[in-house]
């Protein structure tokens, strides 16, 4: 585990001596590059803020208003019959939308159900077999200007729905 850990805190800087030793053997003004990347990724930023802001409000609006736990109380009968814990509805919805929204409703499944819980496996695994569908879609086709986005939204919920079946498959097969 050492060994593991020790490798993995190289990693990084390894990664930026590798590529600053590439440019100095290919020749290319490092720095000068460098600063170019910083300003091409400031404009990007700034075009793809409003989306952002408008996702955390759509977050802040959707925890608030108790859309979630209307959503959540309308799916629990369906998430009972099929064996799909109920506690872990809310993050799989918002999961959905909102990386750090979901990884606050993961830290208080951690703290009430405990990490090495079945629940606190279970979330562990779905979170990393989902995505958040609405924050990558809006994000990568607002930054390239994408505005028919045929069946991605489709395709999407699909392979997410389907991710977290099998993250309940696998955490009652593994555990």
């Amino acid at each position: 585990m050492k060994t593991i850990i020790f490798l993995s805190n190289l990693i990084l800087p390894l990664t930026f001596m590798g590529i600053i030793i590439y440019g100095l053997n290919k020749g290319i003004a490092i720095y000068d590059s460098f600063i170019k990347g910083a300003k091409d990724g400031i404009g990007i930023v700034l075009n793809i803020f409003p989306t952002i802001v408008g996702l955390m409000v759509a977050v802040g609006v959707l925890r608030a208003s108790g859309a979630l736990d209307i959503l959540t109380k309308l799916i629990k009968p369906f998430a009972r019959l099929v064996g799909y814990p109920t506690e872990a509805i809310p993050l799989t919805l918002m999961r959905l939308v909102s990386s750090s929204a979901s990884a606050s409703l993961l830290l208080d499944i951690f703290k009430n159900f405990g990490p090495d819980s079945y629940l606190g496996r279970f979330v562990s695994v779905m979170m990393s077999c989902t995505e958040t569908i609405f924050y990558t879609m809006s994000i990568y086709f607002m930054s390239i200007k994408i505005t028919k986005t045929r069946y991605t939204l489709t395709g999407a919920l699909i392979a997410n729905f389907a991710g977290a079946i099998i993250s309940l498959y696998i955490t009652s097969i593994a555990f």
